[in-house]
């Protein structure tokens, strides 16, 4: 594969982890909105959200800046468990996850008419997030780019202690929502169950099998990814027109 081809490889692969990453964070957003109770990956930041809504002790950002924060976190905490066998590219993720914070807090403004009152229409929202998550989660990992936070910390966790990936993922998720809880209490002294409610334990079964479903599906998306022709030309073709256009100014 010749330097160009490379490049329109790389950025094509991008491009499809961008919608990937728009897919994922619509179905948070929709999971916020339902009231039953948060995704996993937005119940730590939503709890910090809403005391930043109240107290002025708590900074006051949205979300996705939370997320992101979160996300940071994460990631140092990759460098201090690998410490010289993490690897440098892997600070990518710290671009990643800022995307996606930015990526919920879009959503959550595009999900404002939602506002479900009856349980069933609830229930019904929950779903939905959690099934567009999941889906996006699948096309996420098949993108094969660099992780998110969210799994890049278990993956590094897993290499350094031997224990399955798997097992370490829950104990990862289940540890953001233990911590969501906890700061309930310390901000608002009761548990806020719209925050971490039964949605969010929904959430922790019904999104993996979403993913592993949705994975056995996908060989119109690794047709996608692949290396097009057509679209090297188009790329290069704008690129010329963009530059002739310059010129001639």
């Amino acid at each position: 594969m010749s330097k160009k081809d490379m490049i329109v490889s790389f950025l094509w692969q991008h491009v499809l982890l961008l919608v990937s990453l728009c897919v994922m964070t619509f179905g948070v957003a929709v999971c916020v909105r339902s009231m039953l109770g948060s995704s996993v990956i937005s119940t730590l930041p939503y709890v910090f959200e809403t005391a930043g809504q109240r107290y002025e002790r708590v900074p006051s950002l949205t979300i996705g800046q939370y997320t992101y924060i979160m996300n940071a976190v994460l990631v140092v905490g990759q460098l201090a468990v690998l410490r010289r066998r993490f690897e440098p590219v892997q600070l990518f993720q710290l671009l990643v996850g800022f995307v996606f914070g930015s990526l919920i807090d879009l959503n959550m403004a595009l999900t404002t008419w939602l506002h479900p009152v009856s349980l069933w229409s609830k229930a019904l929202a929950q779903v939905a997030g959690c099934t567009v998550l999941g889906v996006g989660i699948a096309l996420e990992v098949r993108c094969g780019s660099v992780t998110m936070p969210g799994e890049g910390f278990p993956v590094a966790v897993s290499k350094v202690t031997g224990i399955e990936f798997p097992r370490v993922k829950i104990c990862v998720d289940t540890s953001l929502v233990v911590l969501a809880v906890i700061f309930c209490y310390v901000f608002f002294g009761a548990w806020q169950w719209y925050i971490v409610g039964v949605g969010t334990l929904f959430a922790m079964v019904y999104v993996g099998m979403v993913v592993r479903q949705t994975g056995r599906h996908l060989g119109w998306f690794d047709r996608l990814l692949a290396y097009r022709p057509g679209f090297r030309r188009y790329v290069f073709g704008l690129a010329r027109y963009i530059v002739k256009q310059y010129r001639d100014r």
